[in-house]
Formats: C-alpha cells, structure tokens, sequence
C-alpha cells in the first residue's frame, strides 16, 4: 500500500496495530477523522490519553475500574460467598447484562496456554488462592470459554483448590464448547449462570 503521506502512513500502521483491523480498515478509519472536526478527533485522543494514564484494576476482582474498588465489588448488596471466574471485563458485562447473577466477580487476564506463553504465573490465580484463604468464599463458578484453554484454566484452578472448603461449579453447557463467552446471547448464559452443574460433573463429562 503506498502512501502520499508519511505521516498518513504511520496514523494508518498504528491503527492497525488493533486486533481485528487491517490495514485497509484503519485508512478508511484514517480518512474519516481527517474529515471530522478537529475537536472530535482531538476528544478521541485526549479520551484514550485519560484512559491509559488514570485507569485502574479493582484491587479485589482485577476488573477495570476507576476507583481503588470497582462497582460491583464495593456494592454491599452482592453475595461476597459467591465469586464467578472469568477471563477479562468482556466476560463481566455479558454476565452483567444477563441480570442474573449477584455475586463477585474475579478477572483471570486470560487464559493458560502454553503455545502463547501464558503460564498460571501471568493470571490472578494467586490472588484467587489468597481470597479462598481466607474463608469468606463458599462458591466459585467457572465461567471461562468452553475452549481447550479455558478447561485446562478450570481444571487448573481446581486443583489449586482442592484442600479449601469451597463449593466449585462450572456453566451448565448452554454455551456450545468451543465459544467464547462474550458472544453468547444473554439468555443462553443466564440459564448457563442459573443452571450451573458441579465441576467434578463436568470433568465426568469430558
């Protein structure tokens, strides 16, 4: 692709930089702010400056936040005994919109997989262990993508929490194996939430 501009050039290479866009999307994307009013484009810029530099991870749950406690993990009337395990905030909002679950959250940060590089050291897991600790926690439902990954996580974390006497749960497979959980419609995964059957069951199941 040949430019007439460097400077259009460098714009277009780091937009596309983003996962899922092209390098033909982000001159289309390009072109389109060149044709905005400065102010806009300088509100996008001056939004994604703010963003990087003040935001922060819940200092509980590891979701993004804007306080040293998120939202959901500062509301007293959720179920602290009750936490759902998911990758990242993709995964929150979806479960958030189904309307169904009052517990806490806890954000992974992914998922494990050796042939990426990510090992359990790289995900809160630890953090997770420290919470199981210390007795407050009766169940934690597993609501990662039903992926290779996302059951060696599962299996993983499992095995982490085995001497703890704490309930352990996965979705119920609503969600087809394979799919990741933030494309699931919102009343599949709330009966999934709703439904949710005894990790040992699912690991029968496998």
């Amino acid at each position: 692709m040949d430019f007439s501009s460097k400077l259009l050039e460098n714009a277009v290479y780091e937009i596309s930089q983003l996962p899922g866009i092209g390098k033909r999307t982000a001159l289309r994307l390009v072109l389109h702010l060149l044709k905005q009013p400065k102010e806009q484009t300088k509100r996008l810029s001056n939004s994604l400056d703010v963003l990087r530099n003040t935001v922060k991870f819940c200092a509980s749950c590891h979701n993004i936040s804007d306080t040293e406690l998120c939202e959901i993990c500062a509301n007293p009337k959720r179920e602290d005994s009750l936490v759902c395990v998911v990758e990242d905030i993709r995964d929150v909002m979806a479960i958030e919109n189904t309307g169904q679950f009052r517990g806490l959250y806890h954000v992974l940060g992914g998922k494990i997989s050796p042939i990426e590089g990510v090992g359990p050291q790289d995900l809160t897991i630890a953090s997770l262990v420290s919470k199981a600790k210390e007795g407050i926690i009766k169940e934690i439902i597993f609501a990662l993508s039903s992926t290779m990954e996302g059951d060696t996580t599962n299996f993983y974390i499992y095995k982490q929490l085995d001497s703890f006497d704490i309930k352990t749960s996965t979705i119920a497979r609503g969600i087809a194996v394979g799919d990741e959980l933030e494309y699931a419609d919102e009343v599949t995964l709330g009966r999934s939430i709703l439904n949710r059957i005894p990790f040992e069951t699912s690991l029968k199941a496998n």
